[in-house]
């Protein structure tokens, strides 16, 4: 008899943004005239840039003649995005990445999910807290964790990394063995971001341990203060010890279009095993690449057009943050976050649960955000609210907050 995977029966409940859409959806056809503000899950909301749109035309009309169509990419993606990244992104920051070590894919989420599977079955994760939720459910999935406690909202066999108030939502080191060390900066869903030094701390700490950092920096772009890297290969020995996965998603907007990529360098060596060989290999077999079209798109994004107009729209996301920021701090909330990110990280008020300030701001203002608790049982008491709507929703969506 066929025997299904048994993990999936750890994971409590539906993922995180099915859950709020359902409850959504129910709010909505219970009150359809109520005008709903969408400050929760963290879609894009302005149009692809001209420059993209213009190379995606183009590819488009190449892939109608034959002496131009093209089939299957390349397995580790185009040569000709692979190299501009390297130049644009990691070689014009001092980072020495070179184009055979990036992987290009369908999505940064996917890439942080199957990640995982270059590592045996007895590693043990650690993963900040709160935290985005595909780095543990993957985990789980793949049965590297114990059993689900619904009191602690913990999984057994999983090295947790509290990022509260109280240490400025910055994680410290692990005071237990951990092999796999999930990293995120700017973080989602806190918004805060990491100095320099203090990720060097973490660099040093996997190498002298053989751990493994898998450093998620999707929302590098929406760095604006000095001292903030923009990858992990900025501080010294981190080819030896770390993965970066990075997103076209929230940089340029390609949510509906789908492409990111993984760095694998090729001194990240454990035990007899390249990890930048083994990548390439499980793309080969499970080919999770983008297609032509799409890639050119994303070569677009670094022109000198379109990386003007990608700004440009960064820009207008960061504007959003900075007004709900201030004016959720005017009106008396603690927030955090928004500044070298698209998301805004408020304390609930009057001691409410996270999912109960989610009912008590949909019922009374209209507004969808995200309980913290969603994230990870550190993130009970928080709230997080997106910069990526329209900056007159976020205008609204402010003055409803100050009437409750």
């Amino acid at each position: 008899m066929t025997r299904v995977n048994e993990n999936y029966a750890k994971l409590p409940g539906s993922y995180l943004f099915s859950g709020i859409a359902k409850k959504v959806a129910a709010f909505q056809a219970a009150h359809p005239e109520t005008e709903i503000i969408r400050l929760g899950i963290g879609d894009v909301t302005q149009p692809l840039a001209p420059a993209i749109l213009k190379a995606m035309h183009q590819a488009v009309d190449e892939m109608g003649h034959a002496e131009t169509f093209r089939g299957y990419a390349p397995e580790q993606g185009y040569l000709f995005l692979r190299d501009v990244i390297a130049r644009e992104d990691f070689q014009k920051r001092g980072c020495d990445i070179s184009a055979d070590e990036i992987f290009i894919s369908d999505g940064a989420k996917c890439d942080a999910g199957n990640i995982q599977e270059l590592f045996s079955l007895d590693s043990v994760a650690a993963v900040c807290d709160p935290v985005y939720p595909v780095y543990l459910d993957s985990n789980v999935m793949a049965g590297r964790t114990g059993q689900y406690h619904e009191d602690t909202g913990k999984f057994d066999g999983v090295v947790y990394l509290p990022c509260t108030e109280a240490n400025g939502f910055l994680p410290e080191l692990p005071k237990e063995p951990a092999d796999l060390i999930y990293l995120c900066f700017p973080n989602n869903p806190t918004g805060e971001a990491i100095k320099k030094e203090d990720l060097q701390i973490w660099v040093d700490y996997a190498n002298q341990n053989g751990s493994v950092l898998l450093f998620d920096a999707a929302y590098e772009a929406y760095i604006t203060e000095d001292g903030i890297p923009h990858s992990i290969y900025e501080c010294e020995g981190a080819k030896t010890c770390a993965i970066e996965l990075r997103s076209f998603s929230k940089k340029a907007g390609f949510t509906g279009t789908r492409l990111g990529f993984t760095v694998v360098p090729k001194e990240l060596i454990r035990g007899n095993a390249s990890l930048n060989a083994m990548w390439a290999r499980r793309q080969g077999s499970k080919y999770n690449g983008a297609p032509y079209i799409i890639q050119r798109a994303g070569e677009a994004v670094y022109s000198p057009e379109g990386s003007r107009q990608v700004e440009e729209q960064i820009g207008r996301y960061l504007f959003n943050a900075k007004t709900i920021r201030e004016g959720l701090a005017a009106a008396g909330y603690t927030v955090y976050g928004g500044v070298n990110s698209p998301y805004i990280w408020m304390k609930t008020p009057g001691n409410m649960k996270s999912w109960e300030f989610f009912d008590h701001l949909l019922e009374n203002a209209g507004i969808v955000g995200t309980p913290g608790a969603g994230f990870g049982p550190s993130g009970e008491g928080f709230f997080r609210l997106t910069a990526f709507g329209t900056y007159e929703n976020s205008l609204k969506a402010l003055e409803r907050i100050k009437k409750l």
